[in-house]
This record gives structure tokens, C-alpha cells and sequence, in this order.
């Protein structure tokens, strides 16, 4: 492999990691302002009221984005075998 080659898999590794996990930040960002604004205006002040809400709305979206995250995983490694083959 070549140097421009070796940078086109670590650009396309980069975009598969930014798209793969895109979903699960955003609703971890959601639903953490959610309950970061319902504790503002009740003024409970829990610290560890966020992580529960948290985890169980990202374990539902980790359910509901993983066939697109496999499909992408598997996209990125298709084209690394191509590479590999093509050598």
C-alpha cells in the first residue's frame, strides 16, 4: 500500500467511526439537556438522576441504529478487503 492509499482507509475509518457513533451522542445529548433542564426548573439537584434516563434511551438507540451500524462496519470492511486483495 501506498501513503495515499494508507490515508484513504484512516480518512474512511474516521467517517465510519463519526457516522457509527453520530446517533447515540445525539441522543445522549438529548436526553441529557432533557433531564439537565427538568432539574433546573424543579431544582433537584441529584447528581446521579442524569444516568439513568441516560443509558436506557441509549441502550434503546444503540437497539434501534444497529442494523445501520453493522451495515456501515460492514461497508468499511469490504472496502479494506479490497484493498488487501488488490494488494
Amino acid at each position: 500500500m501506498t501513503g495515499p492509499e494508507v490515508l484513504d482507509v484512516a480518512r474512511d475509518g474516521v467517517w465510519t467511526l463519526i457516522r457509527m457513533s453520530t446517533p447515540l451522542m445525539v441522543v445522549g445529548l438529548v436526553v441529557g439537556v432533557s433531564v439537565a433542564l427538568f432539574q433546573a426548573l424543579t431544582q433537584i439537584q441529584e447528581m446521579t438522576l442524569v444516568f439513568v434516563p441516560k443509558i436506557i434511551a441509549m441502550f434503546l438507540a444503540l437497539l434501534v441504529a444497529l442494523p445501520f451500524m453493522s451495515e456501515a462496519l460492514a461497508s468499511y470492511m469490504a472496502r479494506i478487503t479490497e484493498y488487501i486483495v488488490a494488494g
